[in-house]
């Protein structure tokens, strides 16, 4: 049985469609049609319902559909042992970040990483909400949050200080608050939804309610609106190092608490075999991480 055709149908079923199952594959539509009529034909059932808009699993289809993930999955852990080492990751990978952490940390890192793997291609969706990484064929996701109960598989990277930041133009206005109870006679700019900023009182975790006239469904609309002196936000120290470093924004220090500390997570779409494509992306990152938090330069 061909692989190959093995990974469209299974690829079909996750996308959703054989155009799109074709565009991870990097095929055409018309090569991902033949390969499945292939495994049909092969089979001699036929596996998917399919018309022009939408398919669905026949009964075959479902029954044979464990067997061709596994065949997929033991074809790509067989090819990744037998790899050299010395060529690198290699094809495309699918990688979801937040948009701050994108462009800051990860964007500047993908010249060296694609230099250092010359086979490996990377397609960085920068996006501020979780996507369903197994209906978008998403092979890594990193998220700057807790960890929250949730059938994906995550890793945690880094610890994610942060740090309340407020523009000079916007201390002289207003001044700066020095507890938490302060913190409601001041404009907050939080994300959108977001109600409540979590702080530590010792080992005792507050939720201290904030309000403002400004949110953003995106930590960077957050941070721009900071930087304009529209009020006080809570920002990875390494969104912000390089601002507080030049005088950009100043730190807001609370006598009664301070901000929690959340995590910086690789979430897996599944238990099964991490590819070199993502363990490659995961060591850079890291190196990034490091230089990050030892205040050397990111270039």
């Amino acid at each position: 049985m061909n692989t190959e055709d093995a990974a469209v149908f299974v690829t079909a079923v996750t996308a959703g469609s054989l155009s799109e199952a074709a565009r991870r594959l990097g095929i055409s539509p018309m090569m991902a049609t033949r390969r499945l009529t292939s495994l049909e034909a092969t089979l001699g059932v036929r596996l998917l319902h399919r018309t022009t808009r939408s398919l669905a699993l026949t009964p075959e289809g479902e029954a044979f559909l464990p067997f061709a993930e596994a065949l997929v999955e033991n074809a790509q852990q067989g090819r990744a042992r037998v790899r050299s080492e010395g060529r690198g990751a290699a094809g495309l990978l699918r990688v979801s970040v937040p948009i701050a952490f994108g462009l800051k940390l990860v964007a500047p890192m993908v010249p060296d990483l694609l230099a250092a793997n010359p086979e490996l291609r990377l397609s960085l969706d920068m996006s501020d909400h979780m996507p369903d990484l197994i209906s978008t064929g998403t092979d890594l996701a990193i998220r700057i949050s807790r960890l929250r109960d949730s059938s994906l598989i995550a890793q945690k990277l880094k610890d994610n200080p942060r740090s309340l930041v407020a523009a000079p133009a916007y201390a002289r206005a207003r001044g700066l608050p020095r507890s938490t109870a302060e913190l409601s006679n001041h404009d907050c700019l939080p994300m959108s939804g977001v109600s409540h900023w979590t702080f530590m009182r010792g080992d005792e975790e507050a939720s201290v309610r904030v309000s403002g006239r400004f949110s953003a469904s995106s930590i960077a609309g957050c941070h721009a609106a900071c930087l304009a002196g529209g009020g006080i936000a809570l920002l990875s120290d390494w969104n912000v190092a390089e601002d507080v470093k030049a005088g950009r924004l100043l730190r807001v220090v609370l006598e009664d608490a301070v901000p929690e500390v959340i995590g910086i997570w690789a979430v897996y779409p599944t238990t099964r075999l991490v590819l070199p494509k993502v363990k490659v992306f995961i060591s850079a990152l890291r190196s990034v991480l490091d230089a990050s938090e030892a205040g050397s330069p990111i270039d």
